[in-house]
């Protein structure tokens, strides 16, 4: 933990002011970016769709082993590097520091309700680069509503659970999660090309999330008390009543959290690639979000941002 603690408050620190500098993107990419490539290769070459079910989920088990010791070698390679040169440590908080997105997230999402302010089509245009459902068939409500969803459930996987990693176990853990993650966006869809194939990931991904997304909810519902104008309490009816509805053992926590601490409704029909799919409601309240309603909930996700930026500091103070 020692160590670890230290790591992951600075490099939470670093991203939420820094970010991941864009000019680095252009000129070699991004971690994430570099483990989909890997993914992407090993589905190609492994995922025929003329193979038994059978043949395609344990090639899936196989890539996923895979990436996970190619990502264990190259992190736990890094660590052993940087520990013995100078200001490797520096190097070791900003590699950290790329697998936690905060500022990445919070920026698109502003840009959706900026956008939407403007007019619809550019409210679904920002919205489509965050969400995966057909942007085309959302209203206003339906962008508000896939802005808010996509910031609670990326504030789980793409903070919260990272830094939790990142806190356990220093960079390996948060590299080994981020692979986990990764190749359950990629493959851990329940369609015909990717049902059996991404099984692996797609389960692994459940269990690796179980804790964060928890401690996602709670942030919310604990931010919520603590600020003026959102409400604790449904915050903590909302995820115990309606998270265990979502489709996803886990999104829902966050999700349903979020949509009581603002007092609106989440969920309800949605479209993912020409198909219809009607989730659950979760929250209570509103029934028809707006651009208004993304900015209260960008005001509670900074908030619990920098709370659980105060957490980290404790640690680091009293277990660096």
């Amino acid at each position: 933990m020692n160590v670890s603690a230290v790591l992951a408050f600075a490099a939470t620190l670093l991203e939420r002011f820094i970010g991941y500098p864009r000019s680095l993107v252009g000129a070699i990419g991004h971690p994430v970016m570099w483990m989909g490539k890997l993914i992407d290769v090993l589905e190609r070459r492994a995922n025929n769709p003329n193979l038994s079910a059978a043949r395609r989920r344990r090639n899936g088990f196989v890539m996923l082993a895979i990436l996970l010791a190619a990502t264990a070698f190259v992190s736990l390679l890094l660590v052993a590097v940087l520990r013995d040169v100078p200001f490797g440590w520096a190097i070791e908080i900003f590699l950290a520091s790329t697998l936690i997105a905060q500022k990445e997230l919070g920026s698109a999402v502003k840009n959706v309700a900026d956008s939407l302010r403007h007019s619809l089509a550019e409210g679904r245009r920002a919205v489509s680069h965050i969400v995966g459902r057909d942007p085309e068939q959302l209203d206003e409500d339906g962008v508000s509503r896939a802005a808010i969803e996509s910031l609670a459930e990326n504030t789980s996987d793409g903070i919260i659970a990272p830094v939790f990693f990142l806190l356990l176990f220093g960079l390996p853990g948060v590299a080994i999660y981020k692979a986990i993650n990764t190749a359950d966006s990629m493959v851990g869809h329940k369609n015909e090309r990717f049902s059996d194939f991404g099984f692996a990931s797609a389960k692994l991904d459940d269990i690796a999330n179980f804790i964060p997304a928890r401690i996602t909810a709670g942030l919310f519902a604990i931010s919520a008390q603590l600020m003026p104008d959102f409400d604790h309490k449904a915050a903590w009816r909302s995820a115990s009543r309606d998270a265990k509805n979502h489709k996803s053992p886990n999104a829902g926590w966050p999700e349903a959290a979020l949509a009581g601490a603002i007092g609106v409704q989440l969920g309800g029909a949605r479209d993912y690639e020409g198909e219809t799919v009607d989730l659950p409601t979760m929250g209570e309240g509103k029934t028809t979000v707006d651009a208004d309603d993304i900015d209260r909930a960008l005001k509670l996700y900074s908030f619990s941002l920098w709370g659980m930026l105060g957490v980290l500091f404790v640690l680091a103070l009293f277990f660096g």
